[in-house]
């Protein structure tokens, strides 16, 4: 479909006042202290800035757990300590993934529905939704993968209707997507076989519709196969799928509750109104797609729902439930409520084209105002603002320990579990520490070596004891008897235990006679 000119400039214009709105909401959640009160807004602050900040700092920072392109985008930022202990270069980077987000929604809808209204009324779904709303005001990395993968979608569907397009801008939109989070692997190769689809139907025979399709593909495969191979070599392990969670789902092996869990949290993001509007809009989208020729490129933009793949699979092997992951899907909620404002006069139930375009105004503006009042845009009770605050009440508890090390430190290194404590260290900046003031483990053969034994490395120890029943270091101690010998004990809080090495004996003289 063709958007007429004077439409072109409206994801543009949704884009600016999402910035805005965006950009007041993180302010008015930084005033409230919440901006980094999520364990994981401080992780990823601390995994960007130790690329630099490190005993041993350089590529191999980047680590082989959270895919690597936010960090990236972050490293020089958080290098300077205001953006580091405050993550207002993250929050920059949500904001802007924000407004993209909102803008690539608008042209979707728009190149599905030729519908203005029905691009505002999917812009409105998105940018309304409390908890994403929340997370563009941290530097959590949701916002950039949907920002990202709303955009290749979008570009894959521009792609489709004007094949002269170059193949290598939504692939290389794709290429990113697959480096900022793994929701996007399932969404990459749902959307390009949907494109395969689409051209088949539209004409091509098979084997050229792959082909055109393959030269998309070729960079989001090579990004990665890229990333497989670093983390071969920076972990040993081709890709790490277990180790850092504690199975206690109760959907732990059954597949059709952890697909009830997804059902129930994205309906808690959402509420029940939107969530049905959504699904008529997402159901004539499959329809089409499947049995309307030159509709089948719509299946593209359902590819948006494959991100409930990885949440999905993550709770049949016992990953603890998190709202968290339900979030991405407000991104094909909101094409499906586009698409659904535009249905009626699909079909042709307004023939006359003035009361038509005034018929469209109304029924968008209702549906509008229907999501703001079920939303709640600022709703401080909305599902993912509860769940971010989980760890709240242990900070002030946790600064006694920060002080307690503080007041004996001599410079000393402290040993310390990133992969539990990494929230932590970024807290600790508060008090002068730096992520080279820990041994962790991203400081290889050293880290290794302080297992062993860690007296000879450091003068200090944090071990966590409590959050998922304890990190490495506490089963270590716990097995090994002899792991802390030469430490003792010196203040606790919130779970967290800090061990100082004891002074080196003086020998006895002997007393001349």
């Amino acid at each position: 479909m063709i958007i007429p000119s004077g439409r072109r400039g409206l994801p543009l214009f949704l884009a600016l006042v999402a910035t805005l709105g965006g950009s007041f909401v993180a302010w008015h959640y930084h005033r409230l202290g919440l901006t980094l009160s999520h364990y994981d807004a401080r992780g990823h602050l601390v995994v960007a800035r130790r690329i630099f900040d490190s005993l041993t700092p350089g590529w191999q920072q980047i680590g082989a757990v959270w895919l690597p392109l936010p960090h990236l985008l972050n490293a020089i930022p958080v290098q300077i300590d205001f953006f580091y202990r405050t993550g207002a270069s993250g929050v920059a980077i949500s904001i802007a993934s924000f407004a993209v987000a909102v803008a690539a929604l608008a042209w979707i809808v728009l190149m599905l529905t030729g519908s203005a209204p029905s691009a505002v009324v999917a812009a409105a779904i998105f940018a309304f939704n409390p908890n994403l709303l929340y997370l563009q005001a941290t530097p959590m990395t949701e916002p950039l993968l949907l920002g990202l993968t709303t955009m290749a979608v979008a570009l894959l569907l521009d792609f489709l209707r004007s094949p002269a397009r170059a193949a290598r801008i939504p692939g290389c939109a794709f290429a990113l997507a697959c480096l900022t989070r793994y929701e996007a692997w399932p969404v990459t190769v749902a959307a390009l076989a949907c494109a395969a689809w689409a051209r088949w139907r539209g004409g091509d025979r098979p084997a050229l519709a792959c082909r055109r399709v393959a030269a998309i593909a070729v960079y989001p495969a090579a990004a990665i196969v890229g990333f497989m191979i670093f983390s071969r070599i920076v972990v040993g392990r081709w890709f790490v799928d277990s180790g850092f969670f504690v199975p206690e789902n109760k959907a732990l092996g059954k597949p059709i509750l952890a697909a009830a869990e997804i059902g129930w949290g994205t309906t808690m993001l959402s509420g029940d109104v939107v969530i049905a509007i959504a699904a008529i809009g997402l159901a004539a989208l499959v329809i089409g797609g499947l049995f309307v020729r030159r509709r089948a490129d719509a299946l593209v933009a359902v590819s948006l729902a494959a991100t409930a793949a990885l949440p999905w699979a993550a709770f049949v092997k016992g990953h603890p439930f998190r709202i968290r992951y339900m979030v991405p899907l407000v991104a094909a909620e909101a094409v499906g409520a586009g698409v659904a404002a535009a249905l009626p006069f699909a079909a042709g139930a307004v023939s006359r084209w003035r009361w038509r375009r005034l018929a469209e105004a109304s029924l968008a503006a209702i549906l509008v105002a229907v999501a703001a009042y079920e939303l709640r845009p600022m709703n401080a009770r909305a599902p993912m603002v509860v769940e971010a605050q989980w760890d709240r009440p242990n900070q002030p508890v946790r600064q006694r320990v920060t002080d307690c090390l503080a007041a004996g430190y001599r410079g000393e290194k402290i040993m310390a579990s990133m992969g539990s404590l990494g929230h932590y260290m970024q807290e600790a900046a508060a008090g002068g520490f730096a992520i080279r003031d820990f041994l962790h483990e991203g400081n290889g053969d050293i880290w290794l070596a302080a297992l062993d034994g860690p007296r000879p490395f450091v003068g200090w120890v944090l071990i966590e004891e409590k959050a998922s029943g304890g990190d490495m270091l506490a089963k270590i101690a716990r097995e090994n008897p002899h792991f802390l010998d030469g430490f003792s004990r010196v203040c606790e809080g919130a779970g967290l235990a800090l061990y100082r090495r004891d002074p080196p004996q003086k020998p006895m003289r002997k007393i001349a006679r």
